[in-house]
């Protein structure tokens, strides 16, 4: 079977036995200390929120002071919620509180050894910012993407350093999940992708690493899974809570298909599943028409209300 790649991911799809792993057997030589935090949204407050419990001195910056206003006091609520859960010491709490400061500023992000960028899926965006962070920051700068779809070495290509850019795909919601999917793209050094292991197993997450193609792992293999969760719907198979039932109870799966893409948002399954369509140019990767009608109908999950469940 021939797969046609995209052409923004061509350089980047290798096969299984050739896969170069540098980064297995290097060890870094550059020193994170101080991390900023671009996006102070539901991902964005988890990155800055685990790397100053991680000891980290955090910037998170965003676009208007009531972005940054509220992740903040999304950070405090949880902090809080941990004091009292026992998992974490007041004076613990205090301290990682007192690593992060607050910025609308991007260049307050000069003089930082890793940025992690957290804002929308937007590819124009992300190239316009990591630009403007090639320019802003000090030449031994790690730049990372928190992207869940967006090609590594296509951010990369539009900055001057595209050996020190990388893919920090940190899972949802971000204090909890454990995971961080480590994206090489095809210019990434070993150096960089080691120490950004180092940082996220500081940050007490695993890191494991992969090579920059449509979807990366964790949404090539998920996504479809969602949305032929969503066809088995469209077509009548079963109702949504038989669907989630049968795979959670089945499967052992600690949340159903269609409750999960309810939970990532819609609109975020469509855009990676347009992703994965157009990246493997093969049809198997089609968004369900149910998909498609529920985003243009604003349906978009928990984040407005309404999905394949009620919120």
């Amino acid at each position: 079977m021939q797969i046609k790649v995209h052409p923004a991911h061509q350089s980047n799809v290798r096969s299984c036995s050739s896969i170069e792993r540098p980064w297995l057997d290097a060890v870094s030589n550059m020193s994170i200390a101080k991390i900023a935090v671009l996006g102070a949204g539901q991902m964005g407050n988890g990155i800055t929120q685990v790397a100053a419990c991680a000891g980290y001195d955090v910037t998170m910056i965003d676009i208007k002071q009531e972005f940054v206003d509220r992740g903040i006091a999304a950070i405090e609520k949880s902090l809080a919620k941990l004091v009292s859960k026992e998992r974490m010491s007041q004076e613990d709490a205090d301290a990682a509180r007192g690593r992060i400061s607050l910025s609308v500023d991007r260049a307050d992000c000069a003089d930082c050894d890793l940025v992690i960028e957290a804002v929308p899926e937007i590819l124009d965006l992300k190239v316009s910012i990591f630009q403007e962070l090639d320019a802003l920051c000090k030449p031994e700068t790690i730049l990372a993407s928190n992207t869940s779809s967006i090609s590594i070495s296509t951010i990369a290509d539009s900055t001057n350093r595209p050996d020190k850019v990388i893919g920090m795909h940190f899972m949802n919601p971000v204090p909890i999940m454990k995971l961080v999917e480590i994206i090489n793209g095809n210019k990434t050094s070993s150096e960089t992708n080691t120490a950004v292991i180092e940082a996220s197993a500081t940050m007490g997450k695993t890191a494991l690493s992969c090579n920059d193609s449509p979807g990366f792992v964790s949404n090539r293999i998920l996504c479809p899974m969602l949305n032929e969760a969503i066809l088995t719907l469209q077509e009548g198979v079963a109702q949504p809570e038989a669907i989630d039932g049968i795979m959670k109870l089945g499967m052992n799966h600690p949340i159903g298909p269609l409750a999960l893409s309810d939970l990532i948002g819609l609109d975020t399954v469509l855009h990676i599943m347009n992703v994965l369509h157009e990246g493997m140019g093969d049809d198997k990767y089609a968004p369900a028409p149910l998909l498609i009608q529920m985003v243009e109908e604003g349906k978009l999950g928990r984040k407005s209300g309404q999905g394949f469940y009620s919120y």
